[in-house]
């Protein structure tokens, strides 16, 4: 939030923040007190609250912040969400920054929410890593708002074993899964990218605890499902997720949901979610 609002506000030399607008400062006394409220312009499901009302705390420690909604709820036009009382010039040096989380928040919110409402609780949503450069936790929270899971957070937490990682290690996958759960242990979730059924089957031989089938089509998805289930379960008692990515939209997520896979997982949930329309109403105090 600090980096945001620099974008805005800038540093002097010495290297603080000045949380200034020359136009504020050069028109409102310093003095001056107002009012704002945060109103909803759209339907929507709300992500961000506590992010937006943290960005006024950061321009102005003394700010009063009475909160009228929690995120995740679905909300309506003309809806009042939160109001502020606080020194003038903070709140309009906070507005667009705090209105930019929000917005694309409640967007991100608001777009998986009608993933999860498409599905009818037949497969989870879950984001990817295509996710703004420095918001990727805000983005993945929005998901959980929205009633989405997150997929892996970075490199780190899980390891995915996709077509690149296979081309260049020049061995087959199911050697290189094997190979991977030797250095990572049991308990370490693995997941592996399918481009056709061979490369399915040898996931699930290779050990991979979720198949991640990319750019199937939906009949092919439902004919390979029980196959790979069977697979697993004659193999090893260890538990299979299947996971299908790539080409799913609003039109299609239904189907896709219903040939039989666990998980769907979206990037467009984080890259592509139009911000919610919501505005800030300022006036003066009394």
């Amino acid at each position: 939030m600090l980096a945001a609002l620099e974008e805005d506000c800038g540093r002097r030399p010495d290297g603080s923040y000045v949380f200034g607008d020359v136009t504020s400062d050069g028109a409102i006394p310093a003095e001056r007190l107002a009012k704002a409220k945060l109103v909803a312009k759209a339907d929507g499901v709300l992500a961000g609250l506590d992010v937006f009302a943290r960005v006024f705390e950061l321009c102005d420690p003394g700010v009063r912040i009475e909160r009228l909604a929690a995120d995740g709820q679905r909300i309506a036009p003309k809806q009042e969400l939160l109001r502020l009382v606080g020194r003038a010039r903070a709140l309009l040096v906070g507005e667009r920054t705090a209105l930019n989380f929000i917005q694309r928040m409640s967007g991100t919110a608001t777009l998986t929410a009608q993933y999860v409402s498409r599905t009818a609780g037949r497969a989870r949503i879950l984001d990817t890593r295509k996710t703004t450069p420095g918001l990727r936790v805000l983005e993945k929270y929005a998901v959980r708002c929205g009633g989405g899971e997150n997929h892996r957070i970075g490199l780190y937490d899980e390891a995915m074993v996709k077509n690149n990682h296979l081309d260049l290690a020049g061995k087959d996958l199911a050697l290189v899964l094997r190979e991977l759960r030797a250095k990572l242990g049991d308990d370490f979730v693995i997941t592996a990218e399918a481009r056709d059924e061979a490369e399915a089957v040898a996931a699930v031989a290779g050990g991979a605890d979720i198949v991640l089938l990319d750019n199937l089509t939906v009949s092919r998805m439902q004919a390979l499902c029980p196959t790979l289930r069977a697979q697993r379960a004659a193999q090893s008692p260890r538990k299979l997720e299947i996971e299908a990515s790539g080409g799913i939209t609003l039109a299609n997520v239904d189907a896709v949901a219903a040939s039989g896979v666990d998980r769907i997982s979206i990037g467009a949930l984080t890259h592509s979610a139009p911000a919610l329309d919501l505005s800030l109403y300022q006036e003066p105090t009394p």
